[in-house]
């Protein structure tokens, strides 16, 4: 057991420190898994992320498009992890909520 101010995960690697990476990682790992095209009828840059039903963005340009995709993809996993639901597994890596006693 850990004393001090950094607890026992240490002053470099402390556990919110790692949950962070952990959400990064998968974050990143969704948003390559990314689908992009160009509409024909306005030629605006549409994507989605296939495992993650309702994450799509729609914008001008494709920066913008990738931008928008990725804040709604936060928001997704935030919600669902909000309401204790499930996350798609991605590259191997699974989110998954545990009840704390």
């Amino acid at each position: 057991m850990g004393s001090g101010k950094w607890g026992r995960y240490g002053e470099r690697n402390t556990y919110l420190e790692f949950l962070l990476e952990m959400l990064t990682s998968y974050i990143r790992a969704a948003m390559r898994q990314a689908k992009y095209e160009i509409l024909a009828d306005d030629r605006t840059f549409y994507a989605e992320v296939p495992e993650f039903a309702g994450v799509y963005s729609n914008a001008d340009n494709l920066e913008t498009c990738r931008t928008e995709l990725e804040e709604v993809l936060e928001e997704w996993i935030l919600f669902r992890v909000s309401r204790n639901l499930p996350l798609p597994i991605v590259d191997g890596i699974e989110l998954t909520i545990k009840e704390v006693v």
